[in-house]
């Protein structure tokens, strides 16, 4: 019997990343290419084929293939979507526009709203209209659907969402308008509210609707193409796609709602850092993901990630929450900034150093990369500053251009400032380094956690190269740097089970009498999930469901999701089990709950997955009890560590030599192909079993 293998890529803002892992023997093969933002599958094709043939394998022999990408974030912020129209109920075309009424930030007079995706001349409207309960006040007429027939034709629409007031409760004439369409413009995409987000608050269920639509065209053709493209390279099963709540969807699914795949990569990065936790005996740790574009931060408790039901997307201003579009779909919560290897640097009026959100991407690219980009970057003040190999970068697949790095960082930072080429590398080191700093430091606190208890796990191609920094400022007990880390996103999206999530508005007061009325709702859900599940090809025995309810107290205007591990509520002693499940949740969160207050139920929830995955790695040769890790040393390089003050001649450690059990001191440089790892002063290392560097900080 031949081996067969599982495959994971993930397409960044700059590199695409590949994972190929023997199922059997749990050997793992990687791969690291620059992406080609106007064609992604370019640079996919390119990784299956190299591993493919490094491998000496064929096509056929990959079980599963699982991606996560950038393109409908990116579509989303470049409004480089479709041609969208949206029809809703007479009166409330605006509401898409109107938001919350709200200012995200009070003080700035002269603020920019985010602008809708659909304007207002194709803002439509048709009149019917269904109460809160769902009764059917005024009924939907289809010869108003006839008259918007030629406007939507002269414009050109490719898509359309559909988002009628309470649909939430009462689907029918929006399933009435999917049937118009498919009789009379077939060749229309459609985007239900009722599918894509049927829950309360109309702005946000509105403008979920219009995001999926808005991207629908796009993402259906981009992964048909993809599946063809592999299929003729011998793929004999298809795509899976990671969502960004962390589960695996089917293509066919993906293509449905390609919103719910915004965060898909950074969703991995997240689950490959619990996994890796788990592996290391680390249940709570804060997962430090740093690419080429953006460092992602999450913290994790119990070996999980926590989840949210809203995320926000093409903000004005990348890091104010409340000016960007709001998406309302289960999402790993975590952080996001714009700290990444291509992260620009500046000098301001006030002559200060700034670095970012702006990035240079894969084009044209930090200076040194050689590709036509002249502005100075996270990535070229690493060359400078010794911690980058400029003739190892991607396993010499690579060369980095030193002194176009240094050409970059003099003219637009040294120069302007008046100091020395190394001071303004390491500024903008320290800078980028303290926007990640304080930004965790916010991150762990809201979660009322202590970093001082935590360890950080670093990934991404850049994280290893700025984790030390970010540990030592917060005190940390150390952290962790994996093997192959520059491709580890990828890695997590083999550790996924297959996942479906599915929500509905059911506003009731909780009291014993309608727990029965739940239970309907809960089993029609289950339903649903269990026809999902097997269409992914998931048998009945391994399927698995889990409960979630939005609860409040009463009168109150937002909710917790509160998980309910119960197989049918009309038997639970509300008194004594549900409510104080509820009440012990929000005095988790907000250190205080109305004990006295009655609760409200708004939206039930429902998970629906398949097994998880078993991914065993393969763990390296142990070195004995006398294990010397110098035998893994292939040089020395000067680099600059802030507590020596100076350039410092440090060993270079070739990863592939280092064995379990051996223990160093730093500072360090251990390389391998896709990722460097800098290792300051005053620390120790222990190389676990699985490859991964253990860095204690003293």
């Amino acid at each position: 019997m031949s081996d067969y293998y599982r495959f994971g890529f993930d397409i960044g803002g700059t590199f695409t990343d590949f994972v190929l892992i023997n199922a059997q023997t749990g050997e793992m093969e990687s791969y690291k290419t620059l992406t080609t933002p106007h064609e992604p599958s370019k640079a996919v094709m390119e990784g299956w084929e190299a591993l493919l043939t490094r491998l000496n394998i064929t096509g056929d022999q990959v079980e599963t293939a699982i991606h996560g990408t950038t393109l409908i974030t990116n579509a989303l912020i470049e409004r480089k979507g479709s041609k969208t129209a949206m029809i809703t109920t007479k009166g409330f075309r605006d509401v898409l526009e109107i938001a919350k009424e709200m200012r995200y930030d009070i003080y700035d007079l002269l603020i920019v709203l985010p602008e809708p995706l659909v304007s207002r001349p194709l803002r439509l409207e048709v009149n019917e209209r269904i109460t809160a309960k769902g009764d059917v006040i005024t009924p939907l007429d289809t010869k108003d659907l006839e008259t918007l027939k030629t406007q939507l034709e002269e414009q050109g629409v490719e898509a359309v969402a559909v988002c009628y007031l309470h649909s939430f409760t009462n689907p029918e004439h929006e399933e009435q308008t999917a049937q118009w369409f498919k009789d009379n413009m077939p060749d229309v995409s459609l985007s239900l509210s009722s599918d894509v987000a049927p829950e309360i608050r109309e702005y946000e269920r509105m403008s979920t609707t219009v995001c999926n639509a808005y991207v629908q065209p796009l993402t259906e053709t981009y992964l048909k193409k993809l599946q063809q493209q592999l299929s003729e390279k011998g793929l004999k099963h298809q795509v899976y796609l990671m969502l960004s709540s962390g589960g695996i969807s089917t293509l066919e699914r993906a293509s449905r709602f390609p919103v719910r795949l915004v965060e898909s990569g950074p969703a991995a990065g997240a689950l490959v850092a619990a996994y890796y936790g788990k592996l290391v005996g680390e249940s709570d740790l804060v997962s430090f993901d740093m690419g080429g574009t953006t460092a992602k931060m999450c913290f994790i408790k119990n070996g999980t990630p926590a989840v949210t039901d809203t995320f926000e997307i093409a903000r004005v201003h990348r890091f104010k929450r409340g000016s960007g579009l709001p998406i309302r779909v289960p999402t790993i919560e975590l952080i996001e900034i714009g700290a990444g290897g291509g992260s620009i640097a500046r000098v301001d009026e006030l002559g200060l150093l700034k670095v970012g959100p702006e990035s240079a991407s894969s084009d044209p690219g930090p200076a040194c990369y050689g590709l036509g980009g002249k502005r100075p970057t996270v990535t070229d003040a690493d060359a400078v500053l010794g911690y980058l190999n400029p003739d190892f970068f991607l396993g010499g697949r690579m060369s980095l251009d030193l002194d176009a790095a240094k050409e970059a960082i003099r003219t637009e930072l040294a120069d302007p400032m008046g100091i020395s080429v190394t001071d303004a590398a390491h500024g903008l080191y320290r800078v980028v380094n303290e926007n990640m700093i304080s930004a965790t430091r916010v991150h762990i606190a809201e979660r009322g956690a202590d970093a001082r208890r935590l360890k950080l796990i670093a990934f991404g191609g850049a994280g290893p190269v700025h984790a030390h920094e970010i540990a030592r400022a917060l005190k940390m007990k150390g952290y962790i740097l994996p093997a192959s880390a520059g491709v580890a996103s990828a890695l997590g999206f083999l550790t996924a089970p297959a996942s479906f999530e599915f929500a509905r508005t059911y506003i009731t007061k909780l009291v014993p009498e309608t727990l029965a009325e739940l239970d309907t709702v809960y089993a029609e859900l289950e339903a649903e999930g269990r026809k999902t599940l097997a269409e992914a090809g998931i048998a009945e025995a391994d399927m698995t469901f889990t409960r979630q309810a939005d609860l409040r107290h009463v009168g109150q205007g937002h909710e917790i999701v509160v998980t309910l591990p119960y197989d049918k509520l009309a038997d639970v002693d509300l008194a004594n089990d549900l409510r104080p499940r509820f009440y012990e949740a929000y005095e988790a969160i907000y250190g205080h709950a109305h004990y006295h207050l009655g609760l409200e139920l708004t939206t039930c929830r429902l998970t629906a997955s398949g097994p998880k995955p078993q991914i065993n790695l393969r763990q390296v040769a142990s070195g004995g009890t006398e294990a010397d890790a110098s035998v893994a040393i292939k040089g020395y390089r000067d680099a600059y560590f802030a507590e020596c003050g100076d350039y410092v001649r440090t060993p270079l450690y070739e990863r592939s030599k280092l064995m379990t059990g051996m223990v160093f001191e730093g500072p360090a440089i251990v390389e391998e192909v896709d990722s460097t790892a800098v290792i300051g002063p005053n620390t120790s290392i222990t190389i676990d079993k699985y490859a991964n560097l253990v860095v204690d900080l003293k």
